[in-house]
Parts: structure tokens; sequence; C-alpha cells
């Protein structure tokens, strides 16, 4: 038996994706649905992502480059992903980051991460 969804398939194209400069180092762009949320993040080789955790479920996909990312707290995994690599970081988990080259990465979130959609992701943004 199938349930019929009154919800329509919406296309994005990825040109026309408004492209977030977050600092000047780390640059996004978001398409959301309900439950799924992908992201294209571009790093510049040296940029850091601070260690941090949310209640969001994780996949990231290395595209191009080479991103370090350090997983956990009691015993910390280094895991260094380049072009093809994804990894799955599970909700709650504190995990860090930094682009050892220039990166492409596709972040999937399941939910949607609030604080990327409305800009109050502050572990990211430099203070003023």
């Amino acid at each position: 038996m199938s349930v019929e969804s009154s919800a329509k398939a919406k296309l994005f194209h990825w040109n026309a994706v408004p492209r977030e400069q977050v600092t000047p180092q780390l640059s996004r762009q978001l398409v959301s649905g309900e439950r799924l949320m992908v992201a294209q993040v571009s790093l510049v080789k040296g940029c850091v992502i601070p260690a941090h955790e949310h209640i969001h479920e994780q996949i990231t996909h290395v595209v191009a480059g080479h991103l370090r990312l350090t997983v956990g707290t009691d015993a910390p995994e280094t895991f260094d992903l380049r072009g093809g690599d994804i990894l799955h970081i599970p909700p709650n988990v504190r995990h860090a980051g930094e682009a050892m080259e220039d990166c492409t990465v596709f972040d999937f979130f399941s939910p949607p991460r609030e604080d990327w959609l409305n800009g109050t992701d502050s572990y990211l943004r430099p203070t003023k």
C-alpha cells in the first residue's frame, strides 16, 4: 500500500543557490528539506573548524582536497579525508576540522541545522 503525499518535488541548480561567505576561508551553499539538509562547503587551506557538537546526524563527503577531522573526546580519532572519502558522525559527538588543502565538501545533516539556516552558528563566525 502506498501513501500519496501532497508535497511537491523542487529542483535546485547549485549555480543558483546563494553562497554565504561565513569567514574569509569558509563559504557554503545550503539546500534544506523538512528532515534533511545538504551543504556544499568550500574551505581554503588552513581553515580551522573549531571543536563543536550538535544533535544532528552528519555525513561528510569530501569531493576534492584534504580535510582532517578529529572526532570524539575521551579517545579522539583523527581522519584524513580526501576526494571520494565519506565519514559518518553520529549526533552529539564532538568534532573539529582543518583544511590541509583547499577543499570542496558536501555535508548532509538530519534534521537540518537550524543554526546554519538562521546564521546563529557562532562557533564558525569570527568575533568582532
